[in-house]
């Protein structure tokens, strides 16, 4: 974790990087803000335009974790054209220009440079109210913590490379992937939501954690709710774990409270790293029941994980 190399003193600067937030938010008059957010990585699957869809996903999700919309979008590619077809590339960028349109945003350009290592992800602005972006600094005591997308997907890249998953669960693991928060955001936007943030590197309870700190709160999550993706807890049984989770892990370090009842596989898929996870919402309890009617109405996955509570001595209790 790096910390910060800028004073931002800019009053226009409504979300910079102080509270470890998803994306920037710049204020440009009384009724408009941009919110701006850069995300790219190498491969995760081997097909290259589903390998596009996901890393755009994955870029576009900070928009949609700020409560904002997406307008335009910059490639960034690193490729290794002396070694790989340029065809490949192509797939990549049709990939990802598909979930761009999908998005309701345009393609204005991008950049490319030579690389052993392919990689992939956009820049993207987008646009907010000033007065109604979401935060992970936003969170309340009493509220309710919903996820709307299984965890696992670290674990589960680990077993494909083993070839120990199912293909319907491989195929259920890249549609939950490439499946943008858009529809999810778009829900939430009609409800009493203010603190969010998406689930990606830091794994569940890394994020749990930056909303927690950022908003002086006790995050309390309930392990048996966290949905997983299929296959994800046996396979974290059989070892397939991943670095970045271990890392994680020892970041948050004794800043998390577990309760007897929580096994070391638990904590280990709960800091399991996610690529183009979830949003991690906070919501107000009485309008909980709307929300859920609304997510089952339109087809889309919702989980009840955990519950905001006044501070205590450890920012995140998992039960």
């Amino acid at each position: 974790m790096v910390k910060n190399v800028v004073n931002v003193t800019d009053k226009s600067v409504l979300v910079g990087l102080d509270k470890s937030d998803d994306a920037g938010v710049y204020q440009i008059s009384e009724e408009l803000a941009l919110v701006q957010t850069v995300d790219f990585f190498t491969p995760i699957v081997d097909d290259p335009y589903l390998f596009g869809q996901i890393a755009a996903t994955n870029s576009l999700s900070d928009v949609y974790a700020m409560g904002g919309k997406p307008l335009t979008a910059l490639n960034i590619v690193a490729f290794p054209s002396s070694c790989i077809d340029s065809g490949v590339l192509q797939l990549v960028l049709e990939g990802g220009a598909s979930k761009i349109i999908e998005a309701g945003a345009v393609l204005l350009g991008g950049h490319t440079v030579e690389d052993q290592e392919p990689k992939y992800g956009l820049s993207v602005t987008g646009v907010v109210h000033p007065a109604r972006y979401w935060s992970n600094a936003a969170v309340r005591a009493e509220q309710l913590l919903i996820l709307t997308k299984p965890i696992g997907t670290g674990i589960i890249a680990s077993a494909i490379q083993g070839d120990l998953v199912d293909s319907d669960n491989i195929e259920v693991y890249h549609r939950t992937m490439a499946q943008l928060n858009k529809y999810a955001a778009e829900i939430l936007l009609k409800y009493n939501v203010s603190g969010v943030t998406d689930i990606t590197g830091f794994g569940l309870v890394g994020h749990a954690l930056e909303m927690a700190e950022a908003s002086g709160v006790t995050i309390s999550l309930t392990a048996e709710a966290v949905p997983l993706l299929p296959q994800a807890k046996e396979m974290a049984e059989m070892g397939f774990l991943t670095a970045g989770g271990y890392n994680n892990a020892h970041y948050a370090g004794d800043r998390v409270a577990y309760s007897d009842s929580i096994c070391d596989i638990s904590k280990d898929i709960l800091f399991d790293p996610q690529t183009s996870g979830g949003l991690l919402a906070a919501i107000d309890v009485d309008e909980l029941p709307l929300i859920l009617q609304d997510f089952s109405q339109a087809k889309h996955f919702i989980a009840v994980v955990g519950k905001v509570l006044p501070r205590d001595s450890r920012p995140i209790i998992v039960e």
